[in-house]
């Protein structure tokens, strides 16, 4: 099996470059929650002129509304959201400098040319391991839109925190070649 890639952030080009689809990648660093509506403000804050409530050049948003922690817990469960809310949104962060995402089920493909265009990448964590996803993540502070409850922006601290590359910036997607390789090959059906 082929050991995971590492992957410190924040990203730069260069490292975004060598990542292709199907790539399993182990995360550390820096990297901050955001959901629908926490999206909608930080693209409306774009518009306005507004300075975001945390850099965009070379950062991973993590698609994720974690629930409470309980005592003792740094963070409750933690697993990804689907992707397709973010896609009318991710565009314009991909534009201001924003190199990952991360999150389940496929994008648009105007958000794939984008990460295309920009030098970005889309990861997906797996669906159903929140708790375990959890445990990779070392701290977790509220940044902004504290009001949003679970989805607030926060900021967490990640320790080989596991994904695996959906798109790449040479246009690879992992679900597409995923289905088309393992398509039913048949004339009954």
């Amino acid at each position: 099996m082929i050991e995971p890639k590492i992957l410190t952030l924040p990203l730069t080009d260069e490292v975004i470059a060598k990542l292709r689809a199907g790539d399993r990648v182990l995360i550390t660093g820096t990297i901050y929650t955001a959901r629908d509506a926490a999206h909608a403000r930080l693209v409306k804050a774009l518009d306005a002129g507004q300075d975001l409530p945390f850099p965009l050049q070379g950062q991973i948003i993590y698609f994720v509304g974690p629930t409470p922690a309980r005592p003792g817990q740094i963070i409750g469960a933690a697993g990804p959201t689907t992707s397709y809310r973010m896609d009318a949104y991710s565009p314009r962060l991909l534009e201001k400098g924003l190199k990952g995402m991360i999150g389940k089920g496929p994008r648009s493909q105007s958000v794939k040319d984008a990460m295309v265009k920009h030098k970005a990448v889309y990861l997906a964590a797996t669906g159903g391991a929140a708790a375990l996803l959890s445990k990779r993540i070392k701290s977790a502070e509220v940044i902004a839109y504290e009001e949003l409850g679970p989805e607030a922006i926060r900021k967490l601290e990640v320790e080989k925190f596991p994904a695996i590359v959906i798109n790449d910036i040479h246009g690879g997607d992992l679900y597409e070649s995923a289905r088309s390789k393992y398509a039913l090959k048949s004339d009954y059906f």
